[in-house]
């Protein structure tokens, strides 16, 4: 095992890097023991429960999937290019902390502008180019220097978060960025939607899947879904978990987290409908996606599991 572990290089919106210490509560008994041999994990984000296991259990094989073919990108350049991409990094670093203020407010949003530009034209998620390397830099860069670290797509498919007043953003970790990029020597990544579980999972019975979705919304406004450009509305959230009840009948071990809707409507009961014969507890988190800074307090989520 390394002695330096892993961590989460991306902010990402609804990460859970908080929650782990009471994840690790919830895993299977089976991956403690070494029974588990595959993981998987189809809404990868910013990959905190990811980063865990492979940090501290036997899995063999991984198998890391995202609709955002943007995040993915972003994954593949630090598993197979780091040393370019950390380069390109330390340049973003170098230009960008030596400016005031108004200067650095413009070079984000020259550098926002370029993103959003290229996004129709670039398909690279293969040969990973000097383009696609350069493309990726300029999304940890704009991860790191934005509003909030989220990561937020318009209609149209643009990158919208505005630029963030941060007085030393760390816009490059070279340290972590190389460890990482070890790990994911052992993970096959793709493009891929959570349905095609159904008919790639092999050997159910040493499998286990974390499944962490875009999360219903706890209110009319409080919507915060568009990871991608797809959105993630009730009819899909009920396509998951009939995907959740396929993989438990053919004996995957399974996690799923997800908003707890009675924080503002004790008689919300969708995900007791949708997941009635699973076990469904609660875990204690921080509101990090609010407008009102007031508003970001402690509130509980769902962790549904079929053990």
């Amino acid at each position: 095992m390394m002695t330096t572990q892993a961590k989460p290089f991306l902010k990402w919106a609804g990460g859970k890097s908080q929650l782990i210490e009471q994840f690790r509560k919830h895993y299977p008994t089976e991956l403690k023991s070494g029974l588990i041999k595959n993981y998987y994990e189809p809404f990868l984000g910013g990959g905190a429960v990811f980063f865990d296991i492979i940090n501290h259990y036997p899995v063999e094989k991984f198998y890391l999937s995202d609709i955002n073919k943007e995040l993915i990108l972003v994954y593949k350049v630090v598993q197979k290019k780091v040393d370019k991409l950390l380069k390109l990094l330390e340049n973003h670093q170098k230009a960008y902390l030596q400016l005031d203020e108004m200067d650095r407010k413009a070079y984000f949003y020259d550098i926002r502008n370029e993103y959003n530009q290229n996004r129709s034209h670039f398909n690279d998620n293969n040969r990973l180019s000097e383009k696609a390397i350069c493309r990726v830099a300029q999304m940890i860069f704009l991860n790191k220097t934005c509003f909030n670290g989220l990561f937020r797509l318009n209609k149209s498919g643009a990158f919208n978060v505005p630029f963030g007043d941060y007085k030393n953003p760390k816009i490059v970790d070279d340290s972590n960025l190389n460890q990482v990029s070890k790990r994911l020597e052992q993970v096959n990544l793709k493009i891929a939607d959570f349905t095609q579980l159904e008919h790639t999972v092999t050997a159910a019975k040493k499998s286990f899947i974390y499944f962490d979705p875009p999360y219903r919304p706890l209110s009319q406004t409080a919507g915060f879904t568009a990871y991608s450009q797809n959105s993630f509305n009730d009819k899909t959230q009920i396509q998951l978990a009939q995907t959740f009840k396929f993989l438990n009948a053919k004996g995957v071990k399974l996690m799923l987290s997800n908003s707890n809707p009675k924080n503002v409507d004790k008689q919300d009961n969708f995900f007791e409908t949708q997941y009635a014969d699973f076990l469904m507890q609660t875990v204690s988190a921080h509101r990090m996606i609010n407008s009102v800074g007031t508003k970001r307090g402690k509130i509980t989520e769902l962790l549904i599991t079929n053990y």
